[in-house]
C-alpha cells in the first residue's frame, strides 16, 4: 500500500463551520489515514510533497457535463439558443463516432484534472467509450446515457441505459457510478418517462436529467399539459423515493421551488453556461432557503467553452448578489462547499469524497499561493473562490493517485490527446 504524506500545507477541509489550519496529510492507499497539524512518520512513506506555499482542499466536483463536447470547444459561440443547436452543434454530434467521443472526454477529463475537478456527472450517447476515458484518465464519475423518446428507436437508447449501469457500475476500481439519464421532460411524454421513474424506484438507481432551462422547454411543456416542467414530472412522481439529480433548474417558479422542498438530491447549478447562452439565472438562493441541495456544474464546453469549476464558483456567487442586491448572499465558504461536498451529495458520493477528513477516499488538489494575484493572504475561502483560478492548481489525486504534479500529467499523453482532439475536431466542423 503506497504512503504518501503531504506535509506543510494550509488545508481546507470543506467541512462545515471548520476553520483552516496548517498541518500534514497522510494518503495510504487510496484513502486518507491522518491529517492534523504535525503528522509523526510511525512508518516508512513512499513519498513526501512539500506542501509550503500551497492549499490543500477536496478535489472539485463538476455535477453536470458532457465532457466529449470538448472537441466543440469555441466552435459555435455567440449565437441564439435554437441556432447553436440546430445548426452548428446537433449537425457536429451526429458525425460523432464512438473514439471521438472518447478522445473528447480524454480531453475534458485532461482539462479538469488540470483545473482542479476529480469527479464529475457526464450525460452522453457512446457511454462504454465514456467510461474507459474515465478509467482511463484516472477520474472519478457518474455516467448516464442520456435517453430521448421524440421517435421510436426499437428500445435501443434504453437498453444502451441499462448495459451502462449493469457493465459499469463500480467499475475503475469503485470510481464509477451509474444514473438514468431521461434527458429532459420536452423529451420524454408521460408514459416512457413513468417507466423510467419506476425503474428507477425499483432497483434504486438515481436519475440524473435536464430540468426548465430554457424559456421555450417551459412553454413547450405548458403547451402540451397546461404545467411547468417541475409540476410535470412531480405529478409523474419522480420525486418520490428517487434521489434525482436536476440540471440547470433555471425557470422554476416559486411554487416549482415548493414542489422540490424535501426532494432526495438537489440541483446543478451551471452558470457559465446559463449565462453565455442567455438562458437565465436560477433561483438559487430561494432553493437554498427551502432545505434543496445546490451544488456546481459546467454543463459541456460547447456551451460553457471552459470545464473550469472556479469560473462557475465566481459566477454562482456574483449572480446570486447581483440579483438580489444583496452581497451577504452565497459568501466564500458557501459557494466553496457547494463546488465540493455539496456537489458530492448530487451524486452520491459525499460518504465517500467532498471534504478532507480520515477515512475518506484521497481526492483533492493542492493550490500554489506563491503567485501575486494570491497573496497576501487574509481569508482563506474568500481568497480560493474569488481569486484563484484552476491555471493555480499545482497537484490533482484521486483514490489516492497522483494524476498531476507540478501541473505535468501522470496518467495522460498530453501530445498524443492534443493530436488526436485536432485531428477529429476538425472533421465532426467541417463544412458547418
Amino acid at each position: 500500500m503506497k504512503r504518501t504524506l503531504i506535509k506543510g500545507c494550509s488545508i481546507l477541509t470543506m467541512r462545515e463551520g471548520e476553520l483552516p489550519f496548517v498541518g500534514d496529510l497522510l494518503i495510504e492507499g487510496e484513502r486518507i489515514a491522518e491529517i492534523g497539524p504535525a503528522i509523526e512518520r510511525k512508518q516508512p512513506v513512499d513519498e513526501v510533497i512539500t506542501g509550503v506555499g500551497m492549499v490543500a482542499m477536496p478535489g472539485l466536483i463538476n455535477a453536470h457535463n458532457h465532457a466529449s463536447m470538448s472537441l466543440l470547444r469555441a466552435f459555435s459561440d455567440d449565437l441564439k439558443l435554437m441556432d447553436w443547436l440546430d445548426k452548428k452543434m446537433l449537425p457536429a454530434e451526429g458525425r460523432m463516432t464512438p473514439e471521438d467521443v472518447y478522445w473528447g472526454t480524454m480531453l475534458g477529463a485532461a482539462e479538469m484534472i488540470a483545473s482542479g475537478t476529480t469527479s464529475f456527472a457526464d450525460m452522453y450517447v457512446h457511454m462504454n467509450q465514456v467510461a474507459q476515458a474515465v478509467q482511463d484518465s484516472g477520474m472519478r464519475a457518474s455516467l448516464t446515457r442520456g435517453v430521448v423518446f421524440l421517435e421510436d428507436d426499437g428500445g435501443k437508447r434504453m437498453t444502451e441505459a441499462l448495459h451502462l449501469i449493469d457493465t459499469w457500475s463500480g467499475a475503475a476500481n469503485g470510481r464509477i457510478t451509474t444514473m438514468l439519464g431521461p434527458h429532459a421532460p420536452y423529451t420524454c411524454p408521460p408514459q416512457p418517462m413513468s417507466e423510467i421513474i419506476d425503474l428507477a424506484r425499483s432497483r434504486q438507481i438515481p436519475i440524473h436529467i435536464h430540468l426548465a432551462e430554457t424559456v421555450e422547454e417551459v412553454e413547450k411543456i405548458r403547451n402540451r399539459y397546461n404545467q411547468t416542467p417541475t409540476q410535470y414530472l412531480y405529478e409523474l412522481g419522480m420525486f418520490t423515493d428517487n434521489h434525482v439529480l436536476l440540471a440547470h433548474a433555471v425557470h422554476l417558479s416559486t411554487e416549482d421551488v415548493r414542489l422540490l422542498r424535501g426532494m432526495r438530491g438537489g440541483v446543478s447549478h451551471n452558470p457559465v453556461s446559463n449565462l453565455k447562452l442567455g438562458c437565465g439565472i436560477a433561483p438559487v438562493r430561494d432553493m437554498l432557503e427551502q432545505g434543496i441541495t445546490v451544488g456546481l456544474g459546467t454543463d459541456g464546453a460547447g456551451s460553457a467553452t471552459t470545464l473550469d469549476m472556479f469560473a462557475e464558483i465566481k459566477a454562482a456567487t456574483w449572480l446570486q448578489k447581483l440579483q438580489h442586491g444583496d452581497p451577504t448572499l452565497l459568501p466564500a465558504e458557501q459557494v466553496l462547499r457547494m463546488a465540493t461536498i455539496e456537489s458530492a451529495k448530487l451524486l452520491q458520493i459525499d460518504h465517500e469524497v467532498g471534504t478532507l477528513e480520515a477515512g475518506k477516499k484521497a481526492d483533492l488538489i493542492l493550490i500554489n499561493l506563491n503567485k501575486p494575484h494570491m497573496q497576501p493572504v487574509h481569508d482563506l475561502h474568500a481568497l480560493i473562490a474569488y481569486s484563484a483560478t484552476g491555471a493555480d492548481v499545482d497537484t490533482t489525486i484521486v483514490n489516492g493517485e497522483i494524476l498531476m504534479k507540478n501541473r505535468q500529467f501522470t496518467h495522460i499523453s498530453w501530445e498524443e490527446l492534443r493530436r488526436e482532439a485536432t485531428m477529429r475536431a476538425a472533421r465532426l466542423v467541417e463544412g458547418l
